[in-house]
C-alpha cells in the first residue's frame, strides 16, 4: 500500500526525507503536499518533487492534513509540537526531525495527543542506525564490560559545523532550545539507549565564550552577503556559491525576512557555546558530558567504565578545518569529510586491549541513513538493538538538555520523574 506523505517545513532539513521518497524508496508513497511559511521554498521543493504539488501556508494545514496519511515535520524546533500534535489528533501517522520539541510543555502535549491517538510517531534518531554507535550497543548489551557504572562523553563541534548554528535560526534559544536540546539531543538519546535507562537528576554550566559578541572583535557585517570580508574572513559565509542554500534561503528572502549567513559574532545570539553536564541514571549510572561548539576538528569520544572492563569509541568526523567558511559537508551530503576515522576498543579486566571492528555499509553515516530510511518508510523489522525511536525516546532526549538549560540557569540539579519523561517540577 501507498502511503501518501506530507511535509510541513521546506527548509534544508526536509531534503533527506523528499529525497528518498523521490529515489530509492519511491514505491513505498508518494508527497500529496507541503507546507510552509514561505512560498519560495516550497516552489523549488515541487520543482524538485516535479508535477502540480499543493502547496499550503501554515494557516492552512488543516487542509493539508486532509491530503494525507502521513506527515514529515522538519519545520523550526519550536514549532514541532504544534504540527505534531495536530497531525495526530487527525489520526495520521508523524515522522518528526530531531528534537522532538524544545521545552517541557510541548512533550507534554505530543505525550497527551500520541496517548489519546492511534497514529504512529517516529522521532529520527539517526545516530543509532551509524554502525560505530551499534556496535557499542552491542558490546555493552552482551555485558562485554558487566555493569556499566560511568560514561564519558565529549563532543567537538569544529568551526565550520560549531559555527553555522550562530549563523541561523538556531542562535536564539526562543526557536531551537539551545544546543543542549537542538544538538545534545542526539547524544543524549544515544547514551539512554545504550544503556537502556532513564536519566533521573541533571546538573550543568553553559557559557557563551567564543560566538555572538563574547570576545571584542570590532565592527564586523551584519551578514555574509554582500560583505567587504568575503572570501577573506573565515567566518563569513557567501551563501550564494551553493546553489541549493541560494534557491532556498537568499532568493527566498524577500517573503519572509530570514537571513541564512548572519554574522556569528552579531548581536542577538542567546544560546552557548561551552557546555558542561552531569547526568545521574536509574540504574545509578553516571554520565558525564561536554559539547564544544568551537573545536579546531570535528568528532567525539565516549568511554564506558564497568564492573568488568571498559569500551572506548573515538570518532574524527573531520580533522581539521579548512580556513574558509563552508556549509559543513556532513550536513550537506550526510559523509564524512577526508581524514576522518573511528576506533572502537574494548578492554576487558586482566585482559590486552581489543579493538573491535566497524562494518560500513553503503551510504552516510556508514550506512546508518540507509537503514534508518528503511525503518522510517518500510517499517521496522525485528531489530535486537531496538533501533527505531518512538515519542518516550524523543521526550527523555529533550528534558535532559532542558534539565540542563535549566540547572545552568539556576544553579541546582533537576530531578526527572515518571521514567525521565517529566521534569520533577514542571
Amino acid at each position: 500500500m501507498s502511503t501518501r506523505y506530507a511535509f510541513v517545513g521546506l527548509g534544508h532539513r526536509a531534503r533527506m526525507y523528499v529525497d528518498a521518497l523521490l529515489g530509492d524508496w519511491r514505491d513505498t508513497g508518494t508527497i500529496v503536499g507541503l507546507c510552509d511559511t514561505n512560498q519560495t521554498r516550497m516552489d523549488y521543493y515541487a520543482e524538485r518533487i516535479g508535477g502540480e504539488v499543493p502547496r499550503f501556508r501554515p494557516d492552512e494545514f488543516g487542509k493539508l492534513l486532509e491530503l494525507a496519511d502521513a506527515v514529515v515535520v522538519t519545520t523550526v524546533d519550536a514549532t514541532h509540537a504544534r504540527y505534531v500534535v495536530a497531525a495526530l489528533d487527525a489520526g495520521l501517522d508523524v515522522i518528526v526531525e530531531k528534537p522532538l520539541t524544545v521545552d517541557a510543555e510541548g512533550c507534554e502535549a505530543i505525550a497527551s495527543a500520541a496517548e489519546r491517538n492511534p497514529g504512529k510517531l517516529v522521532v529520527t534518531f539517526n545516530y543509532r542506525y551509524s554502525p560505530r554507535n551499534s556496535a557499542v550497543k552491542r558490546l555493552i548489551s552482551a555485558g562485554e564490560i558487566g555493569e556499566v557504572t560511568s560514561v564519558h562523553f565529549e563532543w567537538a563541534l569544529d568551526t565550520i559545523h560549531g559555527a553555522d548554528y550562530f549563523r541561523r535560526w538556531h542562535r536564539d534559544k526562543v526557536n531551537s532550545g539551545g544546543l543542549l536540546v537542538h544538538k545534545s539531543t542526539h547524544h543524549f538519546d544515544l547514551v539512554n539507549w545504550w544503556l537502556a535507562a532513564a536519566p533521573e537528576l541533571v546538573f550543568a554550566q553553559t557559557d557563551l565564550r567564543f560566538y555572538g559578541q563574547a570576545l571584542p572583535r570590532g565592527p564586523r557585517p551584519d551578514r555574509g552577503q554582500g560583505a567587504p570580508g568575503l572570501g577573506t574572513d573565515p567566518f563569513i559565509l557567501d551563501i550564494s556559491t551553493d546553489e541549493r542554500l541560494k534557491r532556498l534561503y537568499l532568493d527566498a528572502e524577500h517573503e519572509d525576512g530570514y537571513i541564512r549567513d548572519q554574522d556569528v559574532f552579531g548581536p542577538g545570539v542567546t544560546i552557548d557555546d561551552n557546555m558542561s553536564v552531569l547526568v545521574r541514571y536509574a540504574n545509578r549510572a553516571m554520565l558525564t558530558y561536554s559539547l564544544t561548539a568551537h573545536a579546531p576538528f570535528e568528532g567525539y569520544r565516549v568511554v564506558f567504565n564497568g564492573t568488568a572492563g571498559r569500551v572506548e569509541l573515538e570518532v574524527c568526523e573531520r580533522s581539521w578545518t579548512p580556513p574558509h567558511a563552508a556549509i559543513d559537508p556532513s550536513a550537506a551530503t550526510k559523509q564524512h569529510a577526508a581524514g576522518a576515522w573511528e576506533r572502537l576498543t574494548l578492554h576487558r579486566h586482566w585482559q590486552e586491549r581489543e579493538e573491535i571492528p566497524i562494518e560500513q555499509g553503503a551510504g552516510g553515516h556508514g550506512g546508518g541513513d540507509r537503514l534508518l530510511l528503511d525503518d522510517v518508510f518500510r517499517g521496522p523489522g525485528d531489530d535486537p538493538l531496538g533501533r527505531p525511536a518512538g515519542y518516550r525516546d524523543g521526550i527523555r532526549s529533550v528534558l535532559v538538555g532542558a534539565a540542563a538549560t535549566r540547572s545552568a540557569a539556576t544553579g541546582r540539579a533537576v530531578r526527572l520523574i515518571d521514567d525521565g519523561t517529566r521534569l520533577a517540577d514542571a
